[in-house]
């Protein structure tokens, strides 16, 4: 079997900072560390959720000289807009409109459920509501809940003076989730309320997030190479809001392996 390295190494795919189709690992430092994501659909909870860590873990990446680069499945439009809202990198983010690369390197598809009646988009719909559900989605259910409930093992998420807005709600600043249990650690309603900021954004702009629905239900992964390519780190979702082994801190792998 083909290393991952290898087969990420032969793959071109649209870079979104100019539209070129290049060789996904041009440009790439041999001197650092290299954290390739594999995305779902850029308009996926769990591919937004994903940029937000990296962008509160951005210091730390930067320290360890640590690369990231990512794919996610989208066009150009899609991957314009995503590192808009999320500040990822244009240069570092790639678009697979087909899940091509998923499918290589065997990631988890997801409920594939086939309905006679329904095309490939409205099977796809129907496959992600059963997955929302728990169905074929390990930990989801779990990890709704513990939006809603809180986590004593995580760190807070939105300091204090910041201010959230859904678009739904009124703006919260962050000091008012102490009122559900204090601070220092994630808070009660805390994460469910990033998630429906999230939730609203997409699906304010769900054509250009989701250009192929056909693709809702492919899960990603998460690989962490050193400077010879040999891989330190590997994980392969199973689930929708499982994109880590760890939800709770789910770039905790980068100080053990670093």
């Amino acid at each position: 079997m083909m290393k991952i390295f290898d087969s990420l190494k032969e793959t071109k795919v649209l870079r979104v900072s100019d539209g070129k189709t290049i060789p996904f690992f041009n440009d790439c430092k041999l001197d650092s560390r290299l954290l390739v994501l594999l995305w779902s659909q850029l308009g996926d909870f769990d591919t937004l959720e994903y940029a937000w860590w990296l962008n509160k873990n951005y210091s730390e990446i930067i320290v360890n000289n640590v690369t990231v680069k990512a794919i996610g499945i989208g066009d150009r439009d899609s991957g314009l807009k995503f590192c808009d809202y999320t500040n990822f990198p244009q240069e570092n983010l790639f678009v697979d409109p087909d899940a091509t690369i998923h499918e290589k390197l065997g990631l988890y598809e997801g409920l594939t459920w086939n309905i006679p009646a329904l095309n490939q988009s409205q099977n796809a719909w129907v496959n992600l509501m059963l997955m929302c559900a728990g169905i074929g989605s390990k930990g989801t259910l779990k990890e709704v809940l513990r939006g809603y409930t809180g986590d004593k093992k995580a760190p807070q998420l939105i300091d204090n003076e910041e201010v959230v807005d859904t678009n739904l709600l009124p703006p919260l600043k962050g000091s008012f989730f102490n009122v559900a249990g204090g601070e220092k650690f994630q808070r009660p309603f805390e994460l469910a309320t990033l998630r429906l900021r999230n939730m609203t954004e997409v699906l304010s702009n769900w054509k250009t997030y989701v250009p192929n629905a056909a693709y809702l239900t492919q899960r990603g992964a998460t690989f962490l190479f050193d400077e010879n390519g040999e891989l330190l780190y590997e994980y392969r979702d199973q689930g929708i809001l499982g994109f880590s082994e760890n939800m709770s801190n789910p770039l905790s792998f980068l100080s053990v392996n670093l």
